[in-house]
């Protein structure tokens, strides 16, 4: 978006680049501006024209918003002007003097007539231009005159009557004073918007998007458009129909005499595509050579209207005195179309005696007498009555009711009788004048309301005012208040001194096809034919120059970008491709060739873009956002929403189905804007209306934790950046879209190391880094960046602070460290354990997936395979709902699930299956359920020997990593450290031993990165007879579902989590080996090579552990897409956490994706409803 700034010369010595340093300095952080033409040739005019391009950042542009200049140039403010105390402010701060001094010269030029008109091609820069005056205009000749010339138009002149006969003086009142009441109480909502700060060009369209946002301004400013080019093409209807049915007849193409019925009906029909498309092709042609013909010509066509509405005034006066001679001739009760015949009756007494008339031979197959004649024409008498009685006859008593037609119904007088046969068959049907379509009470509320349209004309001229904020309100309400006078007055008027059959009338055939409003005027039925044919030419040119300068706004706002063409034009700004389209979609509207037909289409955008005007207003006023201040103080918010509701009912009551189909293109245009359209920041109401039902929302999650069925994984992705602050595991956002299927919340957060002072850049680099990721995997959610001294402490604060009320994530999702075996990477696996220490302590959950470069993309299907879940111990449901939602999602959906669980040797294994079947059953899962039983067995030397280099390596880099402060530093933190996971209610796996072991494992054989562990060969052991972790010196072990603890046994109280830990003795010297006191026991010690004695045999019994359960995973789930297990939870002191890492390396290895799930200590999955 750009803005031009116009600064005119004031005196001689000012040259064109130090004004352009001017207003330079006032806009500081921008691009700098670009000066349209040459810098030297500027210096040859009064006036210098400067465009400034708007940043990157999606925001209104403003004479507020700085741009950055020249040091040199800024401090020149400052200097001999005792500034100096604000001198580090400079760069972002201007001087006020400085501010209202380019303020005083800011000129934002409407998008209307006036700013096409001044040729400002980049050729002719160096030409002398003339300075940009003032605006001048004030309430009467900017607001009320224009108002007043849109509101009143074809409507009034050629359909008012007809809806007076039709509906009646009190229906026709009744829509009247509803249609006008909504447009007052829009005017009154939009004179709040309007004085509510500067209104550009734009009118209801800027409005609109600046108050509601760019979905609801784009989706109404195209309905507000696409209502005043059908509104062009209903005037363009009305002249045409003006022109071939009262001011030459005889031009028709397709010539109506002679024909009936359907036949006439088409001919008139074509007759007005034809002349149509004619004079649409001229006022085109018009409006493309030059818009300032068509201003230079308003004021003519707004005196051809205001002389029109005069003379029928004059002509009600003067129907007191001496009504006019307009007969109308009635066979029975049926109006007679007064063509051709001349005197309304049957026969004619002559000296020669009785002679029949012209009418008789209408009726007679001959001019005798004795002819025979047509039933209804026998039976009943020609009866002459006065169509035009006054205003004094008292015919308003006859006219207050309605009558309402189907198609092709004689127009008949209400108080008079008639002879029929109602079994005779119409005939001479095109003697009688007819009901040309079928009326309703709804259907004349769509033909009336495009009447009072015209209420924005004031708004779309505030460029021009000399007081906008004044001048708005005060003639849009006069204007408003003017014309509802006239019409309301009209509908009693024309009730009073028209006959009912001649209201009913539509084209005035009954009274020689004369205009109906025309016979009412004085001095002459020509000055409102006349007149009103001007007018409507007028109004339809206005339209086409307005419709083509609305699109190319909003084209220009960039909202719609398939809209972006027509926001180009001709090098003086003329939007030529505009006027293309709106000819184009004028032309449909002039091929449905009915004005009662295209009045309704209009009705329906009006009546949209009115409505939201007013739901603008009524937000504004109850979100109360501190820049709502409009100096127009008579709105209230239930005036605005009574505003609202009315233009909701109406348009229903126009017609339901239009109402339906512009809802339909306003919510697609919504919807695409959504979607496609740019980001813009234009401090919208709707975006005022998310803050409060957020606040809202989250004050009400305070009220208490969520109800497990209402839980979900509400995620906190932490990821890791490169040195250019790129993403260095990206799969990760892949694995979260995937995992969305619960819709909860997603942070996606990353760690900086540093001092944010220094890496505040380097901080928005990787948080534009995350947002772009994320927008790439189409993952929906919040990204942070935090930056602390150490990467352990970012960490810890992103896990601690991240969220907001009660909308804090529950889970945390962390890759595997990669290549944490190797040396230099031994501060990645320390950071890793202590997250998972901080997560339990939290109470979060901890999702942790190992080779996440194998993981599948969102773009890949799995068409077969397994979800395979190891349940070890209970999570609260974390290891059955995390595959449930992994299957929701297309890439798993093909993917069956197998649930394995652990059976001990005292355990029922039948019975256990029977338990999770039906546990499952109830939770609603489908899976294959499979019960693993895993028994005591001898520790092979295998595991001896694996525990022995693993405990060589950890004593060797002990000795070479650590200096003397590191290990005090190491011991004090350790000490001060309150982290620990949730233990077991065991007295006996309690640990004092404190020891400095948090040192990375030094280079060996065994050492692998994570990619290349998954290839090594398992090793030889005994069957697949596995314990689970447990010390054997507790009476206890391990509880499982189907193995609850009594409480003789130790039973957890409801608070506590069961999780696998590492424990040693409390004295801390190597527990005995598994079964030393029974004979088998004995025997193993005697086998064992001399370097295995003095071994940690809690180290041993853990890989033993591990080891068996990788087994039997690997025997069962090797070809598994996914395995999901327990993950063990760290030690509860900090020694041997290396020794932690290899044990998960050892359960892991061999398997391509595993997730390491552990719950957060609370139930996640319930079998109630």
């Amino acid at each position: 978006m750009s803005q031009r700034f116009t600064v005119s010369k004031s005196d001689g010595d000012r040259r064109p680049s130090d004004i352009q340093g001017e207003v330079n300095q006032l806009f500081e952080g921008d691009e700098p501006p670009t000066c349209s033409g040459a810098e030297g040739e500027a210096a040859a005019g009064d006036e210098v024209v400067v465009v400034l391009k708007g940043d990157s950042n999606p925001k209104e542009s403003s004479p507020f918003i700085n741009s950055s200049d020249a040091a040199a140039e800024k401090s020149q403010q400052y200097d001999g002007k005792n500034m100096a105390l604000f001198e580090e402010e400079m760069d972002t701060s201007p001087m006020v003097s400085s501010l209202l001094s380019s303020l005083a010269n800011y000129s934002n030029l409407p998008q209307g007539s006036k700013e096409h008109e001044e040729a400002e091609n980049n050729e002719a820069e160096s030409a002398r231009k003339k300075p940009v005056k003032a605006p001048q205009l004030g309430t009467l000749m900017g607001v009320y005159l224009p108002c007043i010339q849109n509101i009143f138009g074809v409507i009034l002149f050629l359909r008012m009557t007809w809806l007076v006969g039709i509906g009646g003086v009190i229906g026709t009142f009744i829509i009247v004073f509803i249609c006008c009441a909504t447009t007052m109480l829009t005017a009154i909502s939009m004179s709040a918007i309007a004085t509510n700060g500067v209104v550009p060009a734009g009118g209801s369209y800027y409005m609109i998007s600046r108050s509601l946002g760019p979905e609801f301004g784009g989706a109404v400013g195209i309905c507000f458009y696409l209502g005043t080019t059908y509104a062009g093409a209903m005037y363009i209807l009305g002249a045409i129909e003006l022109l071939l049915i009262y001011i030459v007849p005889k031009a028709a193409i397709f010539p109506l005499e002679g024909l009936e019925g359907a036949e006439a009906e088409a001919a008139l029909l074509n007759n007005m595509r034809v002349y149509g498309t004619i004079l649409l092709t001229s006022m085109a042609t018009v409006v493309f050579v030059g818009v300032k013909y068509v201003n230079k010509l308003a004021l003519v066509f707004l005196a051809c209207v205001i002389l029109s509405i005069l003379a029928v005034y004059a002509g009600v006066i003067k129907t007191g005195v001496d009504p006019p001679e307009f007969p109308v001739c009635l066979l029975g009760n049926r109006t007679l179309v007064w063509k051709s015949f001349d005197i309304c009756a049957k026969t004619i007494e002559t000296a020669n005696g009785t002679v029949t008339t012209k009418l008789w031979r209408l009726f007679c197959d001959s001019p005798f007498l004795n002819a025979t004649c047509d039933t209804y024409f026998t039976t009943n008498n020609v009866t002459q009555i006065q169509g035009i009685p006054g205003v004094t006859s008292g015919i308003l008593a006859e006219n207050l009711f309605g009558t309402y037609y189907e198609k092709g119904d004689l127009v008949d007088r209400n108080n008079m009788e008639s002879v029929a046969n109602q079994d005779d068959v119409l005939t001479n049907s095109n003697r009688y004048v007819l009901a040309d379509i079928t009326s309703f009470f709804t259907l004349l509320v769509g033909i009336y309301f495009p009447s009072v349209t015209g209420i924005m004309a004031g708004s779309n001229r505030s460029g021009d005012l000399r007081d906008a904020q004044k001048s708005i309100p005060i003639g849009t309400i006069a204007a408003i208040t003017t014309t509802s006078t006239v019409y309301m007055s009209s509908v009693i008027l024309f009730g009073a001194c028209i006959e009912g059959v001649v209201l009913r009338d539509k084209f005035g055939e009954g009274v020689h096809g004369n205009l109906v409003i025309g016979t009412l005027a004085w001095p002459s039925p020509w000055v409102i034919v006349i007149g009103s044919f001007f007018s409507t030419c007028g109004a339809g040119l206005q339209s086409l120059t307005g419709a083509p300068r609305l699109l190319q706004a909003i084209a220009k706002d960039g909202i719609v970008p398939a809209l972006r063409i027509f926001g180009h034009g001709k090098a003086n700004g003329e939007p030529t491709w505009s006027l293309l389209l709106t000819a184009c979609i004028c032309e449909s509207g002039i091929l449905i060739a009915s004005l009662d037909a295209v009045a309704p289409i209009l009705s329906m955008f009006f009546l949209m873009c009115y409505m939201f005007v007013n739901l603008a207003c009524a937000l504004q006023t109850l979100l109360r956002t501190p820049n709502w201040r409009p100096r127009f103080k008579f709105y209230h918010w239930a005036l605005s929403f009574l505003g609202m509701s009315l233009c909701l009912t109406l348009m229903f009551l126009c017609s339901w189905y239009y109402a339906i189909v512009a809802m339909v293109i306003a919510g697609s245009i919504y919807k695409y804007i959504e979607f496609a359209g740019a980001e813009k920041e234009w401090g919208d109401g709707i975006r005022g209306l998310s803050l409060s039902a957020a606040r809202y929302a989250l004050m009400r999650l305070e009220e208490g934790p969520p109800h497990t069925k209402n839980w979900r994984p509400q995620l906190l992705v932490l990821v890791s950046t490169d040195a250019e602050q790129n993403v260095e595991q990206p799969r990760l956002l892949s694995l979260t879209n995937q995992l969305k299927a619960g819709k909860g919340l997603t942070i996606v957060g990353t760690a900086l190391e540093g001092t944010f002072l220094e890496n505040a850049n380097q901080a928005q680099r990787a948080e534009q880094a995350l947002r772009k990721l994320m927008e790439t995997e189409k993952v929906k959610g919040f990204c942070q960046v935090t930056v602390s001294s150490n990467l352990r402490d970012a960490t810890s604060h992103l896990l601690q602070a991240s969220g907001l009320g009660g909308l804090k994530h529950n889970a945390v999702l962390v890759g595997w460290p990669r290549n944490w075996k190797q040396g230099d990477e031994h501060q990645h696996w320390r950071n890793f354990i202590e997250l998972v220490r901080e997560t339990t302590a939290a109470s979060l959950a901890l999702l942790v997936p190992k080779n996440i470069s194998a993981f599948p993309s969102n773009g890949e299907r799995f068409t077969e395979g397994h979800i395979d879940v190891w349940w070890i111990v209970h999570d609260g449901g974390m290891l059955m709902l995390l595959p449930f939602l992994l299957r929701q999602h297309k890439v798993w959906r093909k993917c069956k699930m197998r649930i394995f669980t652990v059976a001990q040797l005292d355990d029922n294994s039948i019975q256990m299956k029977k338990d999770l079947t039906t546990f499952l059953y109830h939770l609603r899962i489908d899976a294959m359920v499979e019960v693993v039983e895993m028994h005591d067995s001898d520790i092979s030397a295998y595991t001896y020997e694996k525990t022995l280099v693993m405990e060589q390596r950890s004593q060797m880099l002990k000795q070479i990593n650590l200096t003397k402060n590191e290990r005090e530093r190491e011991i004090q933190s350790i000490t001060d450290s309150s982290r620990g996971s949730i233990r077991r209610k065991n007295p006996a796996a309690v640990t004092t031993q404190l020891s400095v072991t948090e040192d990375p494992p030094a280079t060996s054989k065994e050492e692998k990165p994570e990619e290349e562990s998954k290839s090594a060969s398992p090793p030889v052991s005994p069957p697949a007879q596995v314990q689970l972790i447990h010390d054997n010196t507790t009476p206890a072990s391990p509880a499982t579902p189907a193995t609850p603890l009594t409480p003789g046994e130790g039973a957890q109280s409801p608070g506590q989590q069961v999780q696998m830990t590492w424990t040693e003795k409390c004295d801390g010297e190597p527990a005995k080996p598994p079964g030393a006191a029974t004979p088998e026991g004995i025997k193993d010690i005697f086998n064992m090579k001399p370097e295995w004695e003095n071994l940690n045999q809690s180290n041993v019994r853990r890989m033993h552990t591990a080891l068996r359960l990788n087994e039997v995973i690997l025997k069962k789930s090797s070809e598994a897409k996914l395995v999901l297990l327990n993950m063990p939870g760290p030690p509860r002191n900090r020694t041997g956490d290396e020794n932690y890492m290899e044990f998960l390396e050892v359960l892991t290895e061999g398997l391509n994706r595993v997730l390491l799930v552990r719950g957060g200590g609370r139930e996640v999955i319930t079998i109630y409803s």
